[in-house]
């Protein structure tokens, strides 16, 4: 019986995020729409573009190789995994003991890489400097991303999230300027992997400015709603990391019943409302930055988590 009751949470928050994500990203749009007073999209606009892209035909071109085709397929498939073992509502989840945070960088690292693959798969201009640019910034992005994974396992004792979390909610933390900056370096890294401003924008279609938009203009289709869809899987799991991480408040414990349940999952969709409307404060108050200048943002990162790795050895308490 507890064997069936942990497929059910599983299959619950695997059904709950993928439901989740097109929400939130409307969420983003609406809420930056309002704070330049316009009306924007309907809340709900990503579900019918997402219909609306499924009901149309694929369109391939002739140069398109069988890697084309396959990449949307492998790009949500690992997005969605990569999602599904981050605790959102509950620790300590079926597939908890492979909830490792590096694990979970790797499952994100194999969908970039495919997806550049994909973008240079036709050999259009645009899908080569679109390919070109993700690899640069993902070649800066994810040496920070170790580096804040490293400081969080010293303090905390292992990468295994649940653990993590469980660390992070109890009383031996207290106040750590490590943490603190691991937690901005994050930020930071969590905006140029979902490509939003300043390091992108995920609404134009400037050829000298786009970075995800420009790997993906030959997709139609279903394609495109699969990779779509893998965006807005990838923002979530993104806010769903920092809130496990850094504000693991609420979530239920693996005995905690209905109710502890019910009550995790409000708090999960709250905390998701407090990061989407912080996303759309942020990137409304701030203009795009130029390309070149991606690596000096991204330095950032990485001297803050390095420096708060450095601060974990030179003092405990802080």
């Amino acid at each position: 019986m507890a064997v069936i009751v942990d497929v059910a949470i599983q299959g619950a928050q695997m059904l709950l995020v993928l439901l989740l994500s097109p929400l939130l990203t409307g969420f983003v749009r609406k809420i930056k729409a309002r704070l330049v007073r316009r009306q924007g999209p309907p809340l709900l606009q990503p579900y019918r573009d997402l219909i609306r892209l499924m009901r149309k035909d694929v369109v391939l071109a002739q140069s398109a190789s069988w890697l084309f085709r396959v990449v949307p397929y492998l790009v949500f498939a690992t997005t969605w995994v990569a999602l599904s073992l981050v605790p959102t509502f509950r620790t300590g989840l079926l597939f908890s003991w492979s909830a490792d945070l590096i694990a979970i960088i790797a499952l994100l690292g194999s969908a970039r890489f495919f997806l550049a693959l994909a973008g240079l798969d036709v050999g259009t201009s645009f899908g080569g400097i679109g390919s070109s640019r993700e690899v640069m910034i993902a070649s800066l992005a994810e040496p920070a991303m170790l580096m804040i994974v490293f400081m969080l396992a010293l303090i905390a004792g292992s990468t295994q999230l649940s653990t993590m979390s469980a660390f992070m909610n109890s009383s031996e933390v207290g106040l750590r300027v490590s943490l603190g900056l691991g937690l901005i370096a994050l930020i930071m890294v969590a905006i140029a992997e979902n490509a939003r401003i300043p390091v992108d924008n995920p609404a134009t279609h400037l050829e000298l400015t786009m970075v995800h938009e420009a790997m993906i203009l030959e997709y139609s289709g279903r394609h495109l709603a699969l990779i779509e869809l893998s965006a807005s899987l990838k923002l979530l799991l993104y806010v769903s990391l920092i809130a496990c991480l850094f504000a693991p408040w609420g979530m239920g414990t693996t005995e905690a019943g209905p109710q502890a349940l019910a009550i995790g999952a409000l708090t999960y969709i709250g905390k998701l409302a407090v990061g989407g409307f912080l996303l759309a404060m942020f990137e409304t108050a701030i203009a795009k930055m130029r390309v070149f200048r991606v690596p000096e943002f991204l330095g950032a990162a990485l001297m803050l988590a390095l420096l708060a790795t450095l601060l974990r050895f030179v003092s405990r308490s802080f």
